[in-house]
């Protein structure tokens, strides 16, 4: 029941539109099934008074309201009523499925848009702690599971207010009847409840173990290629298979449970209906069209009660993802970005880091670092692989905050500026970069609408890139292949250049962008960055010599510390400390 609260509270207008349409279209299907009675008395001819029940009462009402609009009981007028309260009852159903419907997907698309939200407001070390495969199963599956379960809570509402209905029409026909069917019957769903607990275990399994799996499955995939040319790929087989065979058996138990409660309440209410109809007949000598009609009415009570145990039970079974799924934006929540400041950034002197420590856990990577990246410059940081050289970059773009010191942007503190305004004058190159399947344009540009053609084509040749753009069959407008397969690795550096000086940034950062590239399309992306020296200002970090050769300013990372090692003209640097030259 707490999910179902939960989305009405989320959707209270719709919500309550449903349950009203619901309740209406249940009423006109009970006056239906009143108007049988006195249509059967009718038709067979029976006396309806003095048999012990409150059908006079109910005659007498359906009497006087058909009177009030000048029609006689007849069997034609009587007919004709049941047609129209039919008519009716499909008129609200439409109307409450419809807006079901309508919440449905609603459902499925809002959870969406909130975990995509918050996901992309998190701070940095949130997605550090989080599989990809595991979000994209949220955004996913969990998404939509969450909105089949309120489509099942929604049917299941749906026929309980058909039942409570049915049941009042049950007590106008015949009271002791009544009771004796419903009572029974309601205890026997009561008794097999505990399938309904079995299946929402086994929901609980199957949402953990498919977030689970897929995101083993997506990390194995992003490693497969040197996985198959070890032929080491079956080594992640069993694994993934042990987790779908896991999850195969949630999914039997599943169906396991439903099944038996299918057939258990078949069972169960047709023992109870026979032995009320042999009361009715035998012990109350209640006439035969009341015995018809009571029968119907009280068959379609613990029918609508049946269903709705087993949509509960599949709601039970779903409800699981939504939990995990706003468990999931909560936790993204927790890890929001606060955006410090609000003046408007300018870099025209330099960028420092001021007695800057960080550290990950009980790890300090940082002690007290001050370094400074004149404006126009091209500084490279140099150091041991974890000596921090990616956090000091993380910490330019403000994706990380000292824990101890300060950033500075000219003379104002990282912490007093609009933090988009500043991420905005930034160009960003990772070691490994990632490339969309889709066009050279549309990775160039990212689908920013304030860019066009003529501004990719720019950065593409700021790049380097657009020499071997031209020779592809269309252009820019070929596509890179999956993750940017279609090309070769400098190839794709070019364009994660190009994307990152599409928007004219004042700072280019690159994160060890020519570790994976061989000697000649080093030295292409090395040609690359003499002709954007000066045009802004540029901090790259790397090993490679032919960096190291092109930078005005050297700081090697080393114990924690950052040091002044070179101006640049000394390669050596990278293979060694320089004599004279303290290491910190």
């Amino acid at each position: 029941m707490r999910f179902l609260i939960t989305i009405i509270r989320m959707y209270p207008q719709r919500s309550v539109l449903t349950l009203i349409s619901l309740l209406l279209a249940s009423v006109a299907e009970g006056v239906g099934l009143l108007v049988l009675l006195p249509l059967l008395s009718v038709a067979t001819g029976e006396h309806i008074q003095g048999i012990g029940t409150h059908l006079s009462g109910a005659q007498w009402v359906l009497t006087q309201a058909l009177g009030a609009v000048g029609l006689i009981p007849t069997v034609g007028t009587l007919l004709i009523v049941i047609v129209l309260c039919v008519a009716v009852k499909a008129v609200f159903l439409v109307l409450a499925k419809t807006q079901a419907g309508y919440t449905v997907t609603h459902v499925a698309t809002d959870l969406r848009l909130s975990l995509i939200r918050t996901l992309l407001a998190a701070r940095w070390e949130y997605y550090v702690r989080q599989p990809v495969g595991s979000l994209a199963n949220t955004v996913g599956t969990e998404a939509m599971r969450a909105s089949m379960a309120f489509m099942e809570g929604a049917n299941a509402a749906a026929l309980f207010t058909e039942a409570l209905v049915y049941a009042g029409v049950a007590f106008v026909v015949a009271r002791e009847a009544m009771l004796a069917f419903l009572i029974p019957g309601i205890l026997i769903l009561f008794g097999l409840n505990y399938l309904v607990r079995m299946a929402h275990r086994a929901g609980n399994r199957q949402t953990k173990l498919m977030k689970s799996l897929l995101a083993d499955l997506t990390d194995s995939l992003q490693s497969i290629k040197p996985l198959k040319a070890m032929a080491r790929e079956e080594l992640i087989g069993p694994s993934l298979q042990s987790s779908t065979q896991r999850l195969n058996r949630a999914f039997q138990q599943d169906v396991l449970s439903a099944e038996a409660l299918s057939s258990s309440q078949e069972l169960a209410l047709t023992i109870v209906i026979v032995i009320g109809l042999y009361m009715a007949l035998s012990r109350w000598k209640l006439s035969l069209s009341v015995v018809m009609v009571m029968v119907l009415v009280l068959a379609r009570v613990l029918t609508c009660l049946a269903k709705m145990q087993r949509r509960y039970q599949k709601l039970r079974t779903l409800d699981s993802a939504f939990w995990s799924l706003q468990a999931a934006i909560d936790g993204a929540n927790r890890d929001r970005e606060t955006e410090p400041g609000g003046l408007p950034p300018s870099l025209k002197n330099s960028l420092r880091l001021d007695t800057v420590s960080f550290g990950y856990g009980k790890h300090r990577v940082l002690r007290n670092v001050s370094l400074a990246v004149p404006v126009g410059s091209f500084t490279v940081i140099i150091g041991p692989s974890g000596a921090g050289k990616t956090t000091i970059a993380d910490l330019f773009t403000g994706l990380l905050r000292p824990q101890h010191g300060s950033v500075w942007i000219d003379d104002v503190l990282l912490d007093d500026v609009d933090l988009r305004q500043w991420r905005r004058m930034i160009g960003y190159v990772p070691q490994e970069p990632f490339l969309l399947h889709d066009t050279v344009l549309q990775n160039v540009t990212l689908g920013d609408p304030e860019l066009n053609e003529a501004d990719a084509e720019a950065a593409l040749r700021a790049a380097g890139a657009w020499d071997f753009i031209t020779k592809r069959s269309s252009g820019i407008h070929s596509s890179v292949g999956e993750r940017g397969t279609a090309l070769s690795g400098g190839q794709r550096q070019r364009i994660a250049i190009a994307r990152a000086l599409v928007h004219q940034p004042k700072l280019l950062i690159l994160d060890e962008v020519t570790s994976a590239l061989d000697a000649e399309n080093t030295a292409a992306i090395c040609q690359t960055l003499r002709d954007l020296r000066g045009r802004l200002t540029i901090v790259a970090i790397s090993h490679q010599p032919a960096v190291v050769e092109n930078g005005d300013w050297v700081y090697r990372i080393h114990n924690g510390e950052a040091v002044l090692v070179t101006t640049g003209c000394d390669s050596e640097v990278v293979l060694g400390q320089p004599a004279g030259q303290s290491q910190g």
